[in-house]
């Protein structure tokens, strides 16, 4: 097992030992300029996590997907289920912002940016340094039979894990229910909120599985993301890579040696740092989560012996081979096209067609017309959802109502914030005028001068046979 992680290579899983069973990963400890600021933009991460459903926006979570009422407040802005389309346009525009990330700068997404990445490394292997302590003592402590020592940090590792995912899982939930929501369900009986209570259960156990044990396995064998960098990246790609010019033939220093060798000193503090434990002197690999744990690694031990840092940067093929680097090339202008694209397409359709109110209009059930003497009368119903957070007037008016010698009078009704409210309008097509079924339009009209058209057709019967049947 331990030659198997000392000698990582490209024909194998740095996390699968020889009979097939998983290798467990205990990366040592690092500092430096890039360990410092990912620690930062990890937790200023977690905390934005941790915020968001605090931030009230117009009196709901600045994130709330409230599944119960259908809507989605995203920092003041309310989407009902009727305005999800949008998020087409917005997925879309955020693959291929994926896209030009990955092909200007690999995975920095992965090892800066990536949610499970960040609690992983930041949460839960700093939990196992706590208990456990740096890299090497972790490996011996995995090696040592099972004493009363060893099971007393594993119980204390393992409890502090279930806790970190017990309260990842109530604010995961707050996203859905609120943080009030959460607080309320808590203190209620598990039986009264039966499908509440099994999703801490199941994100509480799912988060101690992946970050506790899977870990690395998942940003390997799971996520897509790692596949599409082989499809992504080209030669220009700007991620983390060994100058093999400059440090090649490696070699240990050794008193009085003067065999040619270059900078590396083949010390493996590189792949003892690594948190998926590749080699990256074998160059880019599908593992590699450009997180410059290596970076930084490599710069300490060459301020130490004297040598140039930068043997293991942030760096592209043609800048290891010719020094020169070519970030605007033809596949990232198609690729910011693309999200250009899509993000314009979803702020065009948003714009026009994304209102501060729903309204939707019906013929009233069980009835198509009735016809009478005193003429063809039509009975509709509208519909009016609120999407704003305050109270909001609508009037309804019949276009061309003169025009088409139609008889209905404008109707008004108030709705409750994120509310809905019916009115029924009855429409009269006087004998004397009734020359058959023709389209009608509806206005909505908010007290903002919003406005939305809800168009049907006025319904009869044959006009020459109804007139006779009534003389």
């Amino acid at each position: 097992m331990d030659q198997h992680q000392k000698s990582p290579n490209l024909d194998t899983l740095s996390t699968i030992n020889q009979d097939g069973s998983k290798f467990n990963i205990h990366p040592a400890d690092v500092k430096g300029s890039f360990t410092i600021r990912r620690r930062i933009t990890a937790w200023v991460l977690i905390l934005i996590y941790i915020l968001l459903p605090w931030i009230q926006i117009n009196g709901y979570p600045a994130v709330f997907i409230d599944l119960a009422e259908r809507r989605f407040h995203f920092f003041g802005l309310t989407l009902l289920t009727q305005d999800f389309w949008v998020f087409f346009f917005l997925v879309s525009g955020l693959a291929f912002s994926l896209f030009v990330l990955a092909s200007l700068v690999g995975r920095v997404w992965c090892g800066w940016f990536c949610p499970y990445t960040v609690f992983l490394e930041h949460l839960y292997r700093r939990i196992e340094r706590f208990v456990d302590g740096d890299g090497p003592k972790r490996k011996k402590l995995d090696a040592a039979p099972m004493s009363g020592s060893k099971a007393l940090k594993r119980t204390i590792k393992w409890g502090l894990y279930i806790l970190a995912s017990f309260i990842l899982a109530h604010i995961f939930l707050a996203y859905f229910v609120s943080i009030p929501g959460v607080w309320e369900k808590m203190t209620s009986a598990p039986t009264e909120n039966i499908s509440q209570f099994l999703f801490i259960l199941s994100f509480t156990a799912i988060f101690t599985f992946c970050f506790g044990w899977f870990r690395e396995q998942f940003c390997i064998i799971l996520c897509p993301y790692g596949r599409f960098q082989s499809a992504l990246t080209d030669d220009q790609t700007v991620t983390v890579f060994y100058d093999h010019k400059r440090g090649e033939p490696r070699g240990k220093m050794r008193k009085g040696d003067t065999t040619p060798k270059g900078d590396c000193i083949d010390c493996k503090r590189c792949i003892n740092v690594c948190p998926t434990g590749i080699d990256i002197r074998n160059g880019l690999q599908l593992e590699c989560v450009a997180c410059s744990a290596c970076i930084d690694a490599c710069n300490d031990i060459m301020k130490k012996v004297n040598r140039p840092t930068g043997l293991i940067r942030y760096d592209s093929t043609a800048g290891i081979e010719t020094g020169k680097r070519k970030i605007i090339r033809p596949r990232i202008l198609l690729y910011l096209l693309f999200t250009l694209m899509g993000l314009s397409a979803l702020t065009a359709t948003f714009i026009s067609k994304a209102k501060p109110f729903y309204a939707d209009l019906t013929r009233m059930r069980q009835t198509t017309y009735n016809a009478s003497k005193e003429g063809v009368r039509n009975t509709f119903v509208v519909n009016i959802t609120n999407k704003r957070n305050r109270e909001a007037t609508y009037t309804i008016a019949l276009d061309d109502k003169a025009t088409n010698k139609l008889v209905v009078d404008d109707r008004s009704m108030t709705v409750s914030p994120l509310g809905s409210s019916t009115i029924t309008l009855s429409v009269l097509s006087p004998v004397d005028d009734y020359n058959g079924p023709i389209n009608i339009q509806f206005t909505v009209t908010a007290d903002d001068d919003s406005q939305q058209q809800l168009s049907s057709r006025f319904l009869g019967p044959n006009p020459r046979l109804y007139k006779e049947d009534l003389k």
